[in-house]
């Protein structure tokens, strides 16, 4: 199967197996008026390419990556029409079929939508029941589409902001800061991924051997700065910076939110100098 990464400018960066059906029936855009940045029939590689691209171009990320979207295999059948969005089941038990299609995305004249761990507390908050059945209950689609223009339905980390100041005229420095690539900025992390999964690495690695490789690069940086080896404290330093990142997604998770969780854990943090080292209180 061939999997399409498309982006509509100005509007968003998706995924698809059919052109035609996705973007020119559903979403109203023919050829000229968006265009293929990739295709590929390795779903993870695409998805992950959906992703980096999204934040790329300023647009949200999707929380839930397109290999992980349940609606490929959809537990519920939504109804959408002009002003409403209905779902097939009682209000006491939409909150437990939302959880379960996290992810699921579908448009309406006012806008896309997606089921978020945010959107669906909006959901809850905002869905009434069906006057003519008590098994159905809906949202109204403007004010859906409302909420997500004024309100961040993901979780925002500091490495999404960082990224994001690319659109604000910013410069950014680091190892954020991203290359171009046939136009498109590509972060440090992204292209160790990237690179990660080409090489299979994370289809066949595995969490235990990469924690190894950090043992036995950390112990690469000792040697060199025992040795004063500049090159090589710089060389293991960025070994370890690449084996992390891997580890992180090898894990369930990214370097980037593990960076964040641990200067969420220090930013505050009081102490004082000691031999060499920061103690806290």
């Amino acid at each position: 199967m061939t999997y399409y990464l498309y982006h509509i400018p100005g509007k968003k960066v998706g995924v698809t197996t059919n052109l035609e059906e996705r973007v020119h029936k559903q979403q109203g855009y023919y050829p000229g008026e968006y265009e293929i940045i990739e295709t590929s029939d390795d779903i993870d590689f695409i998805s992950l390419g959906e992703q980096i691209m999204q934040r790329n171009y300023g647009y949200k990320v999707d929380e839930v990556p397109y290999n992980k979207l349940k609606f490929n295999n959809m537990k519920m059948k939504i109804n959408v029409t002009e002003q409403t969005t209905t779902f097939p089941c009682p209000v006491n038990k939409l909150k437990g079929r939302l959880m379960d299609c996290t992810g699921m995305t579908w448009d309406t004249e006012f806008g896309s939508c997606i089921i978020t761990e945010e959107s669906i507390k909006w959901i809850i908050d905002n869905v009434k029941e069906s006057m003519y059945n008590p098994e159905r209950c809906y949202v109204y689609n403007k004010a859906f589409a409302r909420y997500f223009d004024n309100n961040n339905a993901y979780k925002t980390t500091l490495a999404d902001l960082h990224m994001n100041d690319q659109y604000n005229g910013k410069t950014l420095t680091g190892s954020l800061s991203p290359e171009r690539q046939n136009g498109i900025a590509v972060s440090r992390f992204d292209k160790i991924r990237l690179w990660a999964l080409e090489r299979g690495l994370y289809d066949k690695g595995d969490p235990k051997t990469q924690t190894l490789k950090l043992i036995e690069e950390a112990g690469e940086i000792c040697r060199a700065v025992l040795k004063d080896d500049r090159e090589q404290i710089i060389d293991g330093i960025g070994d370890c910076v690449v084996v992390l990142t891997n580890l992180a997604r090898l894990s369930g998770t990214s370097i980037e939110h593990c960076i964040d969780a641990a200067y969420d854990e220090i930013k505050d943090r009081k102490g004082k100098m000691s031999n060499g080292t920061f103690k806290k209180d």
